[in-house]
């Protein structure tokens, strides 16, 4: 008698940087759809990005920052929606990218479709975070940042814990970077938001 054997319906896939993958919208769509458990996203030119998991410190202080912008957010509901690191945008230029933390302004959520809203957002946060991890090329972090802010984005961090060390950016200006900052404000963008990095920053 032979035993049926349970395989699993799929297999983790690594992708070499020097292989690069091209998916279309739909095919990345369906991919996305499928690989939940991957955070995935796609360039502006089709290459299709798999980004592993978070470890256990990154995903932690993740958590804080999603935290204190849903803080925020739930009692400044009217001027905008808070999103964690899960929820997937569709920028002008194209591409998929799926920040750390975001935000957008009411007004501009209120122009979506009720299908837009369930989907992949058509349009590039107003806000966005990238926490760096300890395997994180700072290179390509700065590169997405970047990619954000062309696409519409009006203020930007990307917050380096190990170095606590943190990259503002800002629609039209040059990035501004600050060394060991305790706070960080939201500015006009988030008005009257406050980050508190005591927590975040390893001590």
């Amino acid at each position: 008698m032979v035993q049926a054997v349970d395989h699993p319906k799929s297999l983790p896939l690594n992708i070499p940087e020097e292989l690069a993958l091209q998916v279309t919208p739909a095919q990345f769509a369906v991919l996305a759809a499928e690989n939940r458990d991957l955070r995935l996203e796609r360039t502006a030119t089709g290459g299709l990005i798999v980004n592993p998991p978070t470890g256990g410190e990154t995903g932690n202080r993740n958590a804080k920052i999603i935290t204190q912008l849903g803080v925020w957010g739930e009692a400044n509901d009217t001027l905008g929606m808070a999103f964690d690191s899960s929820t997937g945008f569709e920028l002008p230029n194209g591409a998929n990218r799926s920040p750390d933390a975001s935000w957008v302004t009411r007004e501009r959520w209120q122009t979506l479709t009720t299908k837009q809203r369930q989907g992949f957002i058509p349009l590039c946060p107003d806000f966005v975070v990238k926490l760096r991890s300890p395997t994180d090329s700072l290179k390509k972090l700065q590169e997405k940042m970047q990619e954000y802010m062309e696409n519409g984005a009006q203020l930007g961090w990307l917050i380096d814990p190990k170095n606590q060390r943190v990259e503002i950016y800002r629609s039209g200006q040059a990035v501004e970077v600050l060394e060991n900052p305790s706070t960080l404000s939201g500015e006009t963008v988030l008005p009257g938001f406050t980050l508190s990095l005591q927590r975040i920053f390893p001590s």
